[in-house]
């Protein structure tokens, strides 16, 4: 991997954030300093790369502009204050109005979120992902090709975390503990579906990414990494992870078929398909060797596929009472746990905090109402438009890696909350920033980067 001169300070910059948010993103909402840490990064490279900056908001596609200023403007609108005769109309002005009344408050001007510090605290979330696309977009491309294996290279770490998280009595080795100490592979994050989510974006890079030149050896060796990468997805026993794998799979597979057809009049196309054959008898003996080595793991990851006894349902149907209720407007970005605990039911009362909706559409519905939802359709439409025009590029695998993993994060979203963590969040970033640059038109890359391994 070589790096201009000129593009190394950039290139660098673009690596620390990503590097940051790996090592400290990934805890949520309870943890506060490392989120800052990663905003923090991200708000000095958009300060170093102001250039960027403005070339961005000059370059990138209209659709792709207007989508980021929706997504700012929707939680700031939500704390902007209102008159009394205005917000005590809104879906939730009964409910703060008893709270004042309650604390012996008056009324006066008041914000449509019910907590705007929450809603502020959301806002500012959206620093990361929208410092790593600002901040990358005049990056070459073949440079987000290298951050991407900069990438594969992190996944390979959380595969060597295993080492350590799986089969320890305590919590050593995690950074924000474990319920289940020693049975799961969490890696840098809190949340194992997070992890197993992150695992399958690797996946997807290093089975899609080009390479600098090719060799004989490069295809063993990005099927071996792969391997690596979907077994500790399943380590992580993240139902929604392992099934999400199959997206990277699936686009790895249809990449290696073309590159057959596409070499099958050509002399060495025998010798590549021996070496594809030996690497997937590689990859199935490596699958056989973990079965047997590890059953009882692999067991254990089958079975909770059951779902037996799953809280989530709860959850939805009294998440689904606070969506209506509150609907069109909602009540605020970042509100859900506060609502959801004035809204839940009695029978489905337990010791345990939801948290969570347990499904983004849902508790997007209730913290942003119409808008929210509309937005979120908005930006799968584009992600769509972008994926659609990168067909015709050179790049255009390493591109629908991104658009894999966004849509992985849409996917996982029904069930889990994966854009609630800076990691994530900087990784979709990333991930948005390859596929739109890709897509944008600009002078092809040289020929000499689409290796066939």
């Amino acid at each position: 991997m070589k790096t201009p001169a000129a593009d190394r300070p950039s290139f660098l910059l673009l690596a620390a954030v990503l590097l940051v948010a790996f090592l400290c993103g990934g805890g949520g909402i309870g943890a506060a300093l490392g989120n800052l840490a990663v905003q923090l990064a991200a708000l000095v490279a958009l300060a170093v790369r102001r250039e960027s900056f403005t070339a961005f908001w000059r370059e990138s596609p209209r659709a792709l502009r207007a989508l980021v200023i929706l997504s700012l403007a929707l939680p700031l609108a939500q704390i902007i204050p209102l008159p009394e005769s205005l917000w005590t109309t809104l879906p939730a002005g009964p409910l703060v109005e008893r709270a004042l009344e309650q604390a012996g408050g008056g009324g006066g001007w008041m914000p449509a979120s019910v907590n705007p510090l929450r809603t502020l605290l959301a806002l500012s979330a959206l620093v990361t992902p929208l410092g790593i696309i600002c901040a990358g977009w005049t990056l070459p491309r073949e440079r987000l090709i290298d951050l991407g294996w900069i990438v594969v290279g992190l996944g390979l770490v959380t595969v060597l975390l295993a080492l350590v998280q799986l089969g320890a009595r305590g919590d050593e080795g995690t950074l924000y503990g474990a319920r289940s100490p020693g049975k799961l592979l969490l890696g840098t994050f809190a949340n194992r579906n997070s992890t197993g989510l992150f695992l399958t974006f690797a996946l997807g890079l290093a089975a899609l990414l080009p390479v600098p030149r090719p060799h004989p050896a490069l295809l063993p060796a990005r099927l071996g990494v792969c391997l690596l990468l979907l077994v500790a997805t399943g380590l992580t026993q993240s139902r929604t992870a392992i099934v999400l794998a199959l997206l990277p799979v699936l686009l790895g597979l249809a990449r290696a078929a073309g590159a057959l057809l596409h070499r099958r009049n050509t002399p060495s196309a025998a010798r590549a398909a021996m070496i594809g054959f030996g690497a997937l008898a590689l990859v199935g003996a490596g699958g056989g060797m973990l079965v047997v080595a590890a059953p009882g793991r692999i067991g254990e990851a089958i079975e909770r596929f059951e779902a037996k006894d799953d809280p989530r349902r709860f959850i939805w149907d009294d998440a689904t009472y606070s969506a209506e209720r509150y609907w069109p407007v909602g009540t605020g970005m970042g509100t859900f746990d506060e609502i959801y605990l004035v809204n839940e039911s009695l029978e489905n009362l337990t010791l345990r905090r939801a948290g969570r909706a347990h499904n983004d559409y849902l508790e997007l519905a209730i913290e942003a109402g119409a808008a929210g939802i509309a937005l979120a359709g908005l930006w799968l439409v584009l992600v769509a438009w972008l994926t659609w025009r990168a067909r015709t590029s050179q790049l255009r695998w390493a591109a629908w890696a991104g658009s894999g993993f966004l849509l992985a994060i849409a996917l996982q979203s029904i069930t889990d909350y994966p854009l609630r963590n800076q990691t994530i969040l900087a990784m979709a970033g990333f991930a948005l920033l390859m596929l739109a640059r890709i897509a944008a038109p600009g002078p092809k890359p040289a020929a000499a980067t689409e290796a066939s391994a």
